[in-house]
């Protein structure tokens, strides 16, 4: 669909620069100094590429993972054994997760290369590159970049290490979550001046001035919930900037879904900051790891979406989460796969042949060989049958065809790589509505004449042709959320700000609120032996 190297403005060579470990107190080498490269302007540019590409490796793993399967969003359940994986993604839903899980220790190993890339690429940028707006512009671009890594590494992990200078390879104890949050806070403010007040193809992929005053928003939006201090009346002020940019539009209900789709991109009016994907270049050492189609298309579907591979299929969602689209006229209905199985005439049913005991493992009949057709029926409940121990839900049709399925970033036909060329939203425009009106419905005060109702509703008419709301709740505003922004790993901070983490759902009774955080991976702790592990764990 679209070379990410060219909207990056990063040639292959930026793939390959530099390199880094991933725990912000171990060093990071490179044999490139200031006296090789970078010597021209390509070159500087060249050196902010590692950074981007190392954000965009495990965005959508490490990074959705632990946002949405922590949820009620999406559950990842073992199927005869397979993706069991340890117990790893099981132990999101349960809420039981500990120091060793593979999602919690992978999402702090991404987010601190990202930083230490992020210290290193700005280390040789000031040694080397001449002073003026270029450089200004380059090294507020990643210092952006580490601020945005660093709020997600504060919201996942609570106190973390502050570490901004590179060569400095002393371990960092963890300070204080409101003081990573006044350090971010404080990054983006200085940034804004000079970063990019363009948006379209000459700033995709990279942030603006747009991007850091999102991200401010974001900030305090949570200021509660990281600071114990509200911060309503800011977060309003930092949603006014991007709206009074005019920049940016809410795409009508008849493009909605097309925002997610392989050939997305630059031209999309709500992208503020997006993360681009592009099967080919990984094979240049970018990660274009975008497997939704993998993990969300039923196995069975493979002709129905055209895909070059049998996709695997082990995720869905919960009847919980799903009980949100109940609007009938909503477009966003249209991202889910549910109930029969039809072929995208919409006529033909789509048709599995197996056995008898092939359709139903515990089909105790003689004649478990014989042939059986089916019409593929996609059912909401997701049950245990072959081990609630192992949350097994067997190796069968009636297994694999548990769970509703969402296929928001459209699969993808044309790559053979099971890579996508979708493009993942990190913060949209109706991101910034809804927070304001949540902002104002939390105490803030209302400006430019918008009141939570009709912030609300400006997303609500481009996505459904049912009746305005009014009188909007912190509740309707929350199931608004859900609806708008499923799939887009932002539901595990809405739930916490809402107070609905420790709730129960599918099959969690965990209530700890010390699981708002994630404790310190143990491998991050053994290589830095000044870390302290977080309370609860």
């Amino acid at each position: 669909m679209k070379n990410i190297l060219k909207y990056l403005g990063l040639p292959v060579l930026a793939a390959g620069l530099l390199w880094s470990c991933e725990d912000l107190d171990v060093p990071i080498t490179t044999q490139l100094t200031p006296e090789v490269f970078p010597q021209n302007s390509t070159q500087y540019i060249q050196t902010t590429g590692p950074v981007y590409a190392a954000f965009r490796g495990e965005f959508s793993f490490a990074w959705w993972w632990s946002q949405s399967l922590s949820t009620d969003e999406a559950i990842l359940p073992a199927r005869g054994g397979n993706w069991f994986d340890n117990r790893n993604y099981i132990a999101m839903h349960f809420h039981d997760w500990n120091a060793d899980n593979g999602i919690v220790g992978s999402l702090w190993d991404w987010t601190s290369k990202v930083i230490g890339l992020s210290n290193q690429s700005i280390s040789i940028l000031n040694q080397s590159m001449p002073e003026g707006a270029d450089k200004a512009t380059l090294i507020s671009e990643l210092k952006t970049m580490r601020a945005i890594s660093y709020f997600m590494m504060m919201d996942s992990y609570g106190d973390v290490p502050l570490d901004t200078v590179y060569g400095d390879f002393t371990a960092h104890a963890k300070v204080p979550r409101k003081e990573v949050f006044n350090f971010i806070e404080k990054e983006l403010k200085k940034a804004i001046p000079n970063l990019n007040a363009a948006t379209g193809v000459s700033t995709y992929g990279r942030p603006n001035k747009q991007t850091a005053n999102a991200m401010l928003a974001k900030l305090y939006l949570n200021a509660t919930v990281y600071t114990g201090t509200e911060r309503n009346n800011d977060c309003i002020a930092a949603c006014d900037q991007v709206i009074n940019s005019g920049l940016y539009s809410i795409e009508p209900r008849a493009t909605y879904l097309q925002m997610f789709y392989p050939n997305n991109g630059p031209q999309m009016k709500e992208f503020i900051f997006a993360i681009p994907y592009d099967p080919a270049a990984v094979t240049v050492g970018f990660n274009g790891q975008m497997y939704h189609a993998r993990y969300d298309v039923p196995r069975s579907e493979r002709t129905k979406f055209g895909l070059p591979f049998t996709p695997s299929a082990p995720r869905s969602t919960l009847p919980e989460f799903y009980a949100y689209f109940n609007d009938a006229n909503d477009i966003r209905n249209r991202q889910w796969l549910t109930g029969l199985q039809f072929m995208n005439d919409g006529v033909t049913p789509v048709m599995v042949t197996t056995t008898k005991k092939g359709y139903d493992q515990f089909y105790t009949g003689s004649d478990g060989s014989a042939a059986y057709t089916y019409q593929v029926n996609l059912t909401p409940n997701i049950v245990p049958r072959q081990s609630a121990t192992l949350f097994d839900l067997g190796n069968d049709e009636i297994a694999w065809n548990m769970g509703y399925r969402n296929i928001k970033f459209y699969p993808d036909n044309t790559s053979t790589s099971r890579n996508q060329n979708n493009d993942v939203p990190f913060l949209r425009y109706s991101d910034i509505l809804l927070m304001k009106a949540e902002a104002i419905l939390r105490g803030g005060a209302v400006t430019l004449g918008q009141g939570s109702d009709a912030l609300v509703n400006m997303v609500r008419s481009n996505r459904t042709t049912s009746a305005a709301l009014n009188g909007v709740t912190l509740e309707q505003l929350y199931q608004e959320r859900s609806r708008e922004f499923a799939q887009e790993a932002w539901h595990r901070n809405d739930m916490i700000r809402f107070g609905k983490y420790e709730g129960t759902w599918g099959y969690k009774t965990n209530t700890d609120l010390y699981r708002r955080v994630f404790p310190i991976p143990t491998n991050a702790m053994v290589l830095n032996p000044a870390l302290t592990q977080n309370d609860g764990y």
